[in-house]
């Protein structure tokens, strides 16, 4: 079979495998989005004169056919085709005959890449914050739960200050809050049009690209076609910046439940069988989700710079280069998915010990509580300090072992309900039901 671009030369085997590369794999998961794409460009098509009302019928019907069979799992890119667009487009001429040929007028593939990743990336986004919102729900209901039990806080590693676990589950909730910040960043420069910026210069037709961007639920278009394909890349950067920080977030909460698990501080527990098992060591009862999910997030925090290395040097225009973004990108949202649903599924099992502070080793804990007692008495805070250090050095340090913190974000004020109102104005500026309604809409048309 022929390329869609190909004349009368056929390209050498070992230069087609190598430049293909992962295309026909990684595409399969953009199908849909390609088909949603040639549903919006062929209706515009039409409007302007450049398809028949005819043939707009046919090309619409059997696209959603098509788009049926992909979400039936019935849709493969044959190994004689490049890329899920040539895919397409062969299986519409295939069906319907000359008016799927006509589908492509006033379009490149450059632009078609572009929409369909947008589209995908947009979904994937999704995805993603919703998989967020659960956990941050559980950490917040963790933190609720908890709130009383007291933990002990730690710098440099070193015994410092009360803590307890409503502040622990609430930090990574709210820092999650911050991260979806990123990811909203990501999701509007994601949410712009770049269709019909053609190869990356525009076209002499008269084509209505404000119309393609209601007809797919964008928010805007990316209105210079020059910058709508230097956008392939800065999407990408932007977007791996986002998955990025809440990587970090996961990788930093799977890093302390780590600690929390080992014998050592044994803060907190979890059922046998979301534990693994050694081969020689019988009593082991290793954390290996937590580590897991330390490594993958580590990763995922290189990504950023992985996307910078692939684009760096790049001059504007396209650049084949580009399609090595897919393989950097697909994994990351699968696997921070993952990781994602599995911290939530491992805090719905977790047990936290209650009595932590009675072992006598935390008792300096409390050094600051007994400073800020003598000062609220009347005595000045570097003579308090002092005092209270004298008595840690002499062994006669006896604390009462109570924290009394009020103000704001503190043990006994953790502003979960302003952190849960921040996090929940976040999830409404992502409107995802106008986007749903413009996809429905699409789908729905005659």
């Amino acid at each position: 079979m022929s390329k869609i671009w190909q004349k009368s030369v056929t390209v050498n085997d070992l230069v087609e495998n190598f430049t293909v590369g992962l295309d026909r794999e990684l595409d399969t998961q953009m199908a849909a989005f390609d088909v949603l794409g040639s549903l919006a460009h062929t209706q515009m098509l039409e409007s302007i004169g450049l398809m028949s009302a005819e043939d707009l019928q046919l090309v619409q019907r059997e696209l959603k056919n098509i788009y049926k069979d992909i979400e039936a799992g019935n849709f493969t890119i044959s190994t004689e085709v490049e890329d899920v667009h040539s895919q397409v487009e062969f299986l519409l001429t295939q069906r319907i005959g000359d008016a799927g040929k006509k589908i492509h007028s006033g379009r490149s593939r450059n632009d078609q890449v572009l929409v369909d990743l947008k589209l995908f990336f947009r979904h994937e986004l999704q995805l993603v914050v919703e998989e967020t919102e659960k956990l941050f729900h559980q950490l917040i209901a963790l933190s609720e739960k908890h709130k009383d039990t007291l933990l002990p806080g730690y710098t440099h590693l070193q015994v410092a200050m009360p803590s307890s676990f409503g502040l622990w589950f609430g930090a990574y909730a709210e820092s999650l809050t911050d991260d979806l910040e990123m990811v909203l960043a990501a999701y509007k420069i994601t949410n712009k049009n770049p269709l019909g910026s053609a190869a990356g210069y525009g076209s002499s037709f008269p084509l209505n690209r404000t119309l393609t961007t209601e007809l797919l639920g964008f928010d805007s278009l990316n209105y210079n076609v020059v910058y709508a394909q230097m956008g392939r890349g800065k999407t990408e950067r932007v977007i791996a910046q986002a998955l990025s920080s809440i990587a970090a977030t996961l990788g930093k909460m799977a890093m302390d439940q780590v600690l929390y698990l080992s014998q050592n501080f044994a803060f907190v527990s979890y059922p046998d069988n979301l534990t693994t098992g050694s081969s020689i060591m019988p009593h082991k009862k290793n954390p290996d989700v937590w580590e897991i999910m330390r490594g993958k997030c580590n990763r995922l925090q290189a990504l950023p710079n992985d996307v910078a290395m692939m684009t760096t040097n790049l001059p504007s225009g396209y650049h084949r280069d580009l399609q090595l973004l897919k393989e950097l990108l697909f994994p990351a949202f699968s696997d921070l998915k993952n990781c994602l649903h599995m911290a939530t599924f491992m805090l719905q099992n977790i047990t936290v010990k209650t009595d932590i502070l009675n072992d006598p080793k935390y008792a300096y804990l409390f050094s600051v509580e007994e400073v800020n007692r003598l000062v609220l008495s009347g005595i000045p805070f570097r003579d308090a300090y002092k005092q209270v250090g004298l008595a840690i050095e002499q062994g006669k340090f006896s604390p009462d072992q109570t924290a009394n913190h009020t103000h704001e974000g503190s043990i006994g004020n953790l502003g979960n309900e302003q952190i849960t109102a921040s996090f929940d104005k976040l999830i409404k500026s992502f409107d995802f039901e106008k986007v749903k309604a413009a996809i429905q809409n699409l789908l729905q048309k005659p």
